[in-house]
């Protein structure tokens, strides 16, 4: 900061100096038409007076040396009194124009290095949308081995399911065709005792039958 302000100061003062040489410059060439139209409407005086011409051109000069001498004290002043200002507003001036260019530097930086990352990312999209591409086909694919795996096993289930009912329902039918051969054979045996043995048997029978639960008491 302190270099700035070093770097500051003499521009400050040359451009107070550029400031005064445009002032004297303008007031030099406002003032040359003056003193030449004050030189041509001179009254013409005769070469028999002698030193008299050489007294009105003094005359003619004295306002022009004034009219300097007043505008250098002008200037004088305006250069003392503006130096200060001129030279801080030169040195803000400066300040704002670093400041601009610090912040347009930055700017560009950061924008470079958007465009970078940008760049970056794009270079890399292809990639990732194969990666994406690669997990989407795994994912179908792991999906559609799970699908099979849960099919089999429904399937599996109810082969098993089945096969206990059919199995139940086959025990099932033997037991009632079991159930409905022996009561076939009993009728049928029934039959054939009752066709074979007389009524003489059927009391010995029951004599017998009677004797024995005698007996069992």
């Amino acid at each position: 900061m302190t270099s700035d302000c070093r770097h500051a100061q003499p521009r400050s003062r040359r451009a107070s100096a550029w400031l005064l040489a445009v002032v004297l410059a303008g007031a030099l060439v406002a003032l040359m038409p003056a003193a030449a139209s004050a030189q041509e409407h001179a009254p013409a005086v005769p070469a028999e007076q002698g030193a008299e011409p050489a007294e009105g051109h003094d005359e003619g000069l004295l306002p022009v040396i004034a009219r300097l001498f007043n505008f250098a004290l002008l200037a004088g002043a305006l250069t003392y009194f503006l130096k200060t200002p001129v030279a801080a507003y030169l040195a803000a001036r400066s300040a704002q124009i670093r400041e601009d260019l610090v912040t347009a530097a930055e700017m560009r930086s950061a924008a470079t290095a958007e465009l970078a990352a940008i760049e970056t990312r794009l270079a890399a999209l292809p990639a990732e949308l194969a990666a994406v591409k690669a997990r989407g086909a795994e994912d179908v694919a792991a999906e559609r081995a799970r699908i099979a795996e849960a099919a089999a096993a429904e399937r599996e289930r109810l082969v098993d399911q089945t096969r206990r009912e059919i199995d139940l329902r086959l025990r099932v039918a033997r037991r009632d065709l079991t159930e409905h051969a022996a009561t076939l054979a009993v009728r049928i045996a029934e039959a054939r005792i009752r066709a074979a043995i007389t009524p003489e048997d059927q009391l010995r029978l029951v004599d017998r039958y009677t004797a024995q639960v005698r007996e069992a008491r």
